[in-house]
């Protein structure tokens, strides 16, 4: 029997079908205990108990993983692969099964989310109900004054999977969407019913500005320069990848209200750091990198993983792997 060692939340129906499959499986979620894999101790653990499968989404898979002897096929539950060793995977002829769009809705609705409540202050508003502080409707109607989606433009950077959903769901709400991507052909920006544009346009005529990048991009698009293109009183939006935004920068002009308002899902370190002025900000909505914290998402993940671990078991290739050359690769097992 195969042995499967499954370190990300996966759905029970899928794992039920593995199962089904003829796959033993140690089911072992980092969300259960939450803790992650030494990533030297995971590899150790691989080769010592002769596992065949790995599934991982927040662990480490290293070289020394894929020179585990018995190791045939693994599993990443990520958009990314920046936690693997994709060359050494190649290398051992150990081929990498992907879920880039596993979250991508769920990422798509929460960018749009944050866009209505930071232009509507609905964390502020909160909680100034809460603090008892609610007592004259004129005040709150007055201090709470936002802006609406509907008629404004919407500029996204980086017209990707998660990128044109963020832009069909912005068009449906009434805005226009400007998009910025010298990757994607202009064909797929009008498909979406966008126009794409230059960097500079996007940031001078847009009201929301949202961020969608690749996490291996290392540009930083929007620097302290690239902020101050921005139309007065726009709107930053960032729940694709930190390295593309300038926190420090965007901070001085969220105080001075250049900006009028930021809502943030991801950031440098991973965890915003203690000191960041951007904790103590009226105008910014922060939430604890959750973009792709759904039910649905993990479904989709189990979903994606487990047809093409049949497909793999079947001696057919599957169909979202990552490293194709890794099927060229004899190991001689």
């Amino acid at each position: 029997m195969t042995k499967a060692l499954v370190l990300a939340p996966f759905d029970e129906a899928w794992l039920k079908r593995l199962r089904k499959a003829g796959v033993r499986i140690a089911y072992e979620p980092w969300t259960r205990d939450m803790r992650l894999h030494d990533p030297a101790k995971l590899a150790a653990r691989l080769r010592d108990e002769k596992i065949e499968i790995v599934v991982v989404e927040a662990d480490f898979l290293t070289a020394e993983s894929f020179a585990a002897p018995k190791l045939r096929i693994a599993a990443v539950c990520r958009n990314g692969l920046n936690l693997v060793d994709v060359n050494a995977a190649t290398e051992h002829g150990i081929p990498i099964i992907s879920t880039p769009t596993r979250n991508s809705i769920a990422v798509a609705e929460l960018t749009i989310a944050m866009m209505i409540a930071v232009a509507r202050s609905m964390v502020s508003s909160h909680q100034h109900v809460v603090a008892g502080e609610w007592t004259n409707p004129m005040h709150a109607y007055s201090n709470f004054q936002g802006r609406e989606v509907h008629g404004s433009t919407v500029g996204v950077i980086g017209l990707g999977n998660i990128g044109g959903m963020v832009a069909a769901r912005a068009l449906s709400l009434g805005a226009k969407v400007l998009a910025h991507d010298p990757y994607i052909p202009k064909e797929r920006a009008g498909e979406l019913g966008a126009r794409m544009v230059t960097l500079t346009t996007l940031l001078r005529e847009s009201d929301f500005v949202t961020l969608h990048t690749s996490l291996a991009a290392k540009d930083q698009l929007l620097d302290a320069a690239a902020l101050d293109l921005l139309k007065p009183g726009a709107y930053v939006i960032n729940a694709g990848a930190h390295q593309a935004l300038d926190y420090d920068a965007l901070a001085e002009r969220l105080v001075s209200g250049r900006i009028a308002g930021a809502a943030l899902d991801v950031f440098p370190g991973f965890v915003l750091a203690a000191d960041s002025p951007l904790r103590s900000l009226p105008n910014v909505i922060l939430s604890p990198h959750i973009g792709g914290a759904t039910r649905e998402t993990i479904v989709r993940q189990s979903k994606t993983v487990v047809e093409d671990l049949e497909r793999f078991l079947a001696d057919k290739r599957p169909r979202s792997i990552a490293n194709p050359d890794a099927l060229k690769v004899a190991r001689g097992r």
